[in-house]
């Protein structure tokens, strides 16, 4: 979520939506992790290798802390061991990242990264990638879509995969990606004024006034309110809110993946976490 040069609370997205974050982690139980900016820029973290619902700690800083962005995920791990080095979102030179999908031949991508794997602590391809969109951005003179698209160029090209539906943030933008089209990525650009409402699959509804007078850019894996605004990206679609809230959006992956996995490829765990219902972050 971005706020823009505002700062605001993301609490109806973490909490107060019958399909909340908090709700989602009964069934994507394996991680909880929030991102955000402090008033001087500075990327803070508060993960933990547990499920939102049961994190009273996570409950809190939804209901507090004040940002211009917000990067907030769950897991349903396919790589790593259930600790917080494996859990999203991560943080590399004072950027937030979070992944939804599989890479695989992760030796391959190792060999790639070089003196850049320094840059990974855990064992998730997620880390990975975002260690190597970090060097590419470093090697386009901080221009991070150009980082970004040169990452998943080679990635594409190179490696199996899945899905590298992902989001970066820094304290002047945020970035989302959707690669190919095997995971929804929605992005909703909501004007202020209304106040926001959630219908569930159920049929439910929650309001809240709460945010509000603040537009917002949301990007989601999954239409989060009722607001008939919501947007797919499209497959290779790279989207960058700017400070102004202004929505770029361009293509940088126009064909498939050189080596496209399907879930039935997977192995058991990883299978798992891609199902319907699973599918929000490794």
């Amino acid at each position: 979520m971005s706020a823009g040069g505002e700062r605001a609370r993301a609490t109806f997205w973490l909490l107060g939506a019958p399909d909340s974050l908090t709700a989602q982690s009964h069934r994507e139980p394996d991680g909880t992790g929030l991102g955000w900016f402090d008033e001087r820029g500075r990327a803070q973290l508060r993960k933990q290798p547990i499920a939102a619902f049961g994190d009273a700690e996570f409950a809190r800083e939804a209901k507090e802390v004040c940002s211009s962005t917000f990067v907030a995920h769950i897991r349903f791990a396919s790589t790593g061991a259930l600790e917080v080095r494996n859990t999203h979102p991560f943080e590399q030179q004072g950027r937030l990242f979070a992944h939804n999908g599989v890479i695989e031949d992760l030796p391959s991508l190792e060999a790639h990264l070089g003196e850049d794997l320094a840059l990974v602590h855990g064992d998730t391809d997620s880390e990975r990638l975002f260690a190597l969109i970090t060097r590419e951005i470093d090697r386009a003179g901080d221009d991070v879509g150009a980082g970004i698209a040169a990452a998943c160029a080679w990635v594409a090209a190179n490696l199996p995969l899945l899905a590298i539906n992902l989001v970066l943030a820094t304290a002047e933008g945020l970035w989302a990606l959707r690669y190919p089209l095997t995971h929804q990525l929605y992005v909703l650009e909501r004007k202020p004024g209304a106040p926001l409402e959630h219908a569930s699959s159920l049929g439910s509804r929650v309001r809240s006034e709460h945010g509000a007078g603040h537009p917002l850019v949301v990007i989601a894996s999954e239409r989060m309110d009722a607001d008939p605004h919501w947007r797919a990206l499209e497959s290779g679609e790279l989207l960058h809110v700017d400070r102004a809230l202004r929505v770029h959006a361009r293509r940088i992956l126009a064909g498939p993946p050189a080596h496209p996995l399907t879930v039935e490829d997977l192995g058991a765990r990883a299978r798992a976490s891609q199902q319907p219902g699973g599918a929000t972050g490794r």
